[in-house]
This record gives C-alpha cells, structure tokens and sequence, in this order.
C-alpha cells in the first residue's frame, strides 16, 4: 500500500506546466529584507534568480508589497521597553515585533531593482493599516480584515496559486495557508523562498502548511 505522504511527493514531483488559471505570488521581495536591509531575510536575495526565471513561466503574475505606517504597531519601536523579535499581546493575538522596516515610501519599503517585476498585473499592498500587522496577502493578522485577493483571483478565473519570495515562515507561509482557505490549490516553491527561522518559526511554518494542505514544490518542477 502506498502512503499517503508517499503519494504527496509522488504528486510534487510530476512536472507542472503552468495554466490560464494559474497565478505566481511573489511574496515581499523588497528592499529591507534583503541583504543590508532593515528586517534582512538570511540569504534573501538568493531568491531572486529563480523568481525571474519562474516569472516567465507564468501568464499571470502578482506581486506583494509590506507598505507600513510610519509608527506602525507592530514595530518595537512603538512599544516603550521593547526590543525587536519579542512577543507581545495586542487586540487581535500574538504579534511579534520587528525593526521599522518598508515604511510607506522609503527605499526599503521598494521592490527589489533586479527583480523582473514589470509582468505583475498587480501589486497588494500590506500592513498599510497602523493598528493591525498583516503578513497574509489575503487577510490582515486580526484574522478578519480581507485584502480582497481572494475576490480578485475568483472574478479572474484563477484557480491555483503558486507562492514563493519572503520569508517562508511568516508572510510566504500565511499567504499559502489563506489561499487555500479562500478555496485554492496553493503550492509553495521552495527554493524560491528563505525563511527568518527564529525560534524554531520555520518548521512551525511547515507543518502548519502541512496542515493546512499547502503542497511543497521546488522550482524545478514548473516547466
């Protein structure tokens, strides 16, 4: 009898070609969380070769931008006492907090020069509002706020989605776990992807993709 974790990676290696009802996220591939920046991904701009490449494979693609409030809760700054990558408790759960980082406007808040972004037929903004921290691109960290992809990707007929960019354990990993919640098939590239892996945060990510029936592929497999 074959497994049915057997079967899931049977699955993952088939070879996928990309269809009209497919779409790439490219997940926060910006400035700040590159090498230098403010919330720097380890390894992060080692993305960026295999998201170009993925992007010419795809007829549709859409691009995540983090656009924070100057202030913005989820910053230790904000927070008197409070380092970056503490926890605390806000209104709507655990939030941890960060260095200020892509603030509205700044050079880190931009997308990365040498990402082939001019294919995107749209970028969402996020944690744009200045109470609430999102990570998702579907919905805002309170868990009730839409970002209306979802609307977007079901008025335009797309079915599956396919994730990669920054970083695996947060903004990449909710992402997937809200596609497929909002009624998509949601893979996961992961070479095209780097995590922060704070305390254990990425194998957490994994499993709750796991769970949340996000499949894990490598780039390889989209043709």
């Amino acid at each position: 009898m074959v497994r049915a974790s057997q079967r899931r990676k049977t699955a993952a290696m088939i070879p996928i070609a990309p269809t009209d009802h497919d779409v790439l996220i490219v997940v926060d591939v910006q400035t700040d969380f590159l090498p230098g920046g403010a919330l720097a991904v380890p390894d992060g701009d080692a993305v960026i070769p295999p998201i170009n490449a993925l992007i010419q494979r795809f007829a549709h693609v859409v691009l995540t931008q983090d656009w924070h409030t100057p202030g913005h809760i989820s910053f230790a700054s904000s927070h008197a006492g409070k380092t970056p990558f503490q926890m605390i408790e806000l209104a709507y759960g655990d939030q941890v907090l960060w260095p200020d980082h892509c603030v509205q406007g700044t050079r880190g808040a931009a997308l990365s020069d040498a990402l082939e972004a001019s294919k995107a037929e749209l970028v969402i903004r996020k944690g744009f509002h200045p109470e609430v921290d999102s990570y998702s691109a579907f919905m805002e960290a309170d868990r009730n706020t839409p970002t209306g992809l979802a609307g977007y990707f079901k008025s335009r007929g797309f079915t599956r989605v396919f994730v990669c960019g920054l970083a695996t354990d947060y903004c990449v990993g909710w992402t997937a776990i809200d596609a497929r919640a909002a009624g998509f098939d949601s893979l996961v590239i992961e070479d095209a992807c780097r995590a922060i892996d704070s305390n254990g945060s990425l194998a957490k990510a994994w499993a709750a993709m796991a769970g949340g029936g996000v499949q894990r592929i490598m780039a390889e497999g989209v043709v």
